[in-house]
């Protein structure tokens, strides 16, 4: 009888042991592939090629503020574009914008590095550097980062406007 049970303890325990280190590897295994997805989305250390760097860019408004309007209204070009922004609004104030600014006709506008950069997700930051909103990639964390910086660049533009 001692024999069995302790057959019996010794398989529940393996059993434990084993169940836990799978679910360990599979554990290590989705974070791993999360990170390196995340990287993967991210080709630059502009672009925020890290958890961190994500989350920190949440709690920057300068990083995520246009260091002019023509970059904003560029960016505000492509957050409509791209479903960040109400597209109604953003294309109002993206075109108010343009106006107040003289940039009406699309030569004008193509002749105009900060809002040539916008539109393809180049955002001229206020802290001085340049952060590429295409290169967040689709995560839960790249979506409110680029959201987060629509909103603050849609602000821009309207504290412009007014």
């Amino acid at each position: 009888m001692k024999t069995a049970n302790y057959f019996l303890c010794t398989a529940a325990l393996t059993s434990a042991l084993l169940s836990t280190s799978v679910f360990a590897v599979s554990l290590t295994d989705t974070l791993s592939s999360a990170a390196s997805q995340l990287s993967g989305q991210s080709g630059s250390t502009q672009g925020g090629s890290s958890l961190s760097s994500l989350t920190s860019l949440l709690g920057n408004s300068q990083s995520l503020s246009a260091d002019n309007m023509n970059n904003a209204a560029g960016i505000l070009q492509y957050c409509a574009k791209q479903k960040l922004a109400s597209a109604t609004d953003a294309e109002n104030v993206k075109n108010q914008v343009l106006g107040k600014l003289g940039l009406d006709t699309p030569t004008e506008q193509k002749a105009d590095t900060n809002y040539m950069d916008g539109i393809q997700g180049l955002l001229n930051a206020q802290n001085g550097q340049q952060l590429n909103l295409t290169t967040l990639g689709n995560s839960e964390l790249g979506k409110q980062v680029k959201t987060k910086a629509c909103d603050l660049v849609m602000k821009q533009g309207l504290n412009f406007l007014s």
